[in-house]
């Protein structure tokens, strides 16, 4: 089936800067009123790989497998990093400071003996939130599925549709989600105003495609 839907915008593929390899994208930044992309998250490819905000205006072609910047990577190299390693004292073991995530786990809890702690804080323009491929998504009525991607408007830069990846529902299928069916993103999980049964009834697009069109 062929969906024309505008532009996808894959996450965890090779990002390329004036036709060189340069990167691969981890995130999505996004206004969540608004439902518009304002920038992509570029891990970059030589040490010490440092992650950078890149506006969506840069972005000249998307595939399914990935991103072409009109930027060099020197460019690229100048552009503000989307987040830092911190040490942070602590005096007692707890959990991980509020938008702060330790590197084992969101919810490791620290050595006893240990008085420092490593963390990664996110850069992320004010009001805005970043979604990585992976993400949950939680239906009405529980987990569903985790995001894959976005279909993106490529002239205003809004998001028409998520692209949810499942396992045991649609076997090796994306089911593709109305933005307008998004309730709101909290913490890396993208909530749902649709049940299981009205998600079963969405379309789908095989995991291993071309360009939509």
């Amino acid at each position: 089936m062929k969906m024309k839907m505008g532009m996808e915008i894959p996450m965890g593929e090779e990002v390329r800067c004036a036709g060189k390899f340069c990167g691969k994208s981890l995130a999505l930044v996004m206004n969540p009123v608004t439902d518009t992309v304002t920038h992509l998250v570029v891990k970059e490819t030589h040490f010490p790989n440092m992650e950078r905000l890149v506006s969506v205006d840069e972005v000249t072609k998307t595939t399914p497998e990935s991103i072409e910047l009109k930027c060099t990577k020197d460019q690229l190299e100048t552009m503000e990093t989307f987040s830092e390693k911190q040490f942070v004292h602590v005096d007692s073991p707890r959990y991980s400071p509020v938008g702060m995530t330790i590197f084992a786990s969101p919810y490791v809890i620290a050595d006893p003996a240990a008085t420092w702690i490593t963390v990664e804080k996110e850069h992320l323009p004010p009001n805005e939130s970043a979604i990585r491929r992976n993400a949950e998504v939680e239906a009405t009525d529980g987990r569903i599925g985790k995001v894959d991607e976005f279909l993106v408007d490529p002239e205003t830069c809004h998001i028409t549709h998520l692209v949810m990846r499942e396992g045991h529902l649609w076997g090796k299928k994306d089911v593709v989600i109305p933005i307008k069916s998004v309730d709101h993103f909290y913490e890396d999980t993208v909530y749902l105003k649709l049940n299981k049964k009205e998600v079963e009834k969405l379309p789908t697009i095989p995991i291993h495609r071309g360009i939509l069109s």
